[in-house]
């Protein structure tokens, strides 16, 4: 069956390096090499045109000046407004042009489905296009910062509710999403999360010297609900001739997390900024353990998966993190890794001591989370259900 999709998303990368949603460029390919037929709608960044990325169609659509044009990509929109409540305002001309985009390009695509990520407000594109191409289906995927916007904001909630009603299907990425959409509207909900970033690294080994320090890797944007200050507060009472922090990544909050293990860790943390692939991968093979110590911030939001988990448990690298979010997804605690309690630096320091003091439990975990993600996090299983979920739409 050829499937025609029109994927409607907020960000997707901007030229071929763009590190933005690489999962989800991952999976438009994924869906294209399955015989799809993929065309991406996304927003412009400052005066972006259309163009293509793995040969896919991307088709951008303008919604302010090219200056203004920042609402969306480097950071999430609920972020920046947050801290330019003024950027509101660009909102109408987003869902008025994205509306008139997508409604333009049904008519000239003819899709069979309209595949939304980030329903809020993308839903109402979808949904205004299909007013007047009725044949398109509408197929919705959660994430989280849509539902936070939920919680904080009541008046979403109802908008939110009448989107999950009246699409076709309804996906979540993590369990935890799941039920977040459910208490907001209860229908059938699918769970479909995504995959490694990273190349195959199918049969790689960690390749860590016992005679090294024990790395704890962390990667991830530096932004409040990853949880890092409370990873430096933990390495500040691990010694240095032993154990070593090393923090990949970066964002608004680099500079003060920098200062603070300046102060708190100075000899322990160590801060590689944004690496290669290739670099990244080196990190992965050489890390006594990763570390995901995720909060529920000051807004409410926290991890929807945590891909970071997937890669690390493909390079063979135990690991630790928080229980909230989607990461019980992945982590099942004392089986695929160790769950900690959030915002407990001493509850970190502790499960990173006991992996390195305990080898044979190390290579447990690491073998079982490796089996674990093979089996519910591999791409071409990822890629046979949303297929599923396709022709089981478009036969109803």
């Amino acid at each position: 069956m050829n499937i025609s999709v029109l994927a409607l998303t907020s960000v997707y990368p901007r030229f071929n390096e763009d590190a933005e949603v690489p999962w989800l460029r991952i999976f438009m390919r994924e869906l294209a090499a399955r015989g799809c037929n993929v065309h991406i709608a996304a927003p412009s960044y400052n005066g972006l045109k259309s163009h293509r990325i793995d040969g896919i169609p991307v088709h951008r659509y303008r919604y302010a000046p090219a200056g203004l044009e920042f609402l969306t990509h480097d950071e999430g929109a609920p972020s920046k407004i947050a801290r330019n409540p003024l950027l509101q305002l660009l909102a109408v001309p987003y869902v008025i042009s994205g509306s008139l985009k997508t409604l333009l390009l049904c008519r000239k695509l003819k899709p069979d489905i309209i595949h939304v990520h980030w329903p809020f407000p993308h839903a109402f594109m979808a949904l205004f296009a299909r007013f007047f191409c009725r044949r398109t289906k509408i197929v919705l995927t959660f994430y989280s910062a849509e539902l936070l916007l939920a919680k904080k904001k009541k008046w979403i909630r109802p908008i939110l509710k009448r989107f999950i009603k009246r699409a076709d299907s309804v996906i979540a990425i993590s369990a935890f999403a799941k039920d977040t959409v459910k208490n907001i509207f209860n229908r059938e909900i699918e769970i479909l999360p995504y995959g490694t970033t990273l190349r195959n690294v199918s049969g790689t080994v960690n390749t860590r010297s016992p005679s090294d320090k024990f790395r704890i890797l962390f990667v991830g944007r530096h932004i409040e609900r990853k949880g890092i200050e409370y990873l430096i507060k933990a390495a500040a009472s691990l010694d240095p001739n032993i154990y070593q922090v090393r923090i990949v990544g970066q964002g608004d909050l680099t500079e003060r997390l920098k200062a603070q293990a300046a102060k708190e860790a100075p000899e322990q943390a160590v801060f590689l900024g944004k690496i290669s692939n290739e670099d990244l991968e080196n990190e992965y093979r050489n890390a006594g353990c990763f570390i995901l110590p995720a909060i529920i911030d000051s807004r409410g939001d926290t991890e929807g998966l945590g891909v970071v988990m997937i890669e690390a448990a493909e390079y063979g690298v135990p690991v630790i993190a928080s229980a909230v979010g989607g990461i019980v997804d992945i982590i099942i605690d004392g089986k695929t890794g160790l769950l900690v309690k959030e915002k407990s630096p001493q509850e970190l320091a502790d499960a990173i001591q006991r992996l390195r003091e305990d080898p044979d439990l190390s290579k447990r975990l690491a073998d079982d989370c490796r089996k674990h993600v093979n089996e519910f996090f591999s791409w071409e299983r990822i890629t046979e259900k949303q297929m599923a979920i396709y022709k089981n739409v478009i036969g109803n």
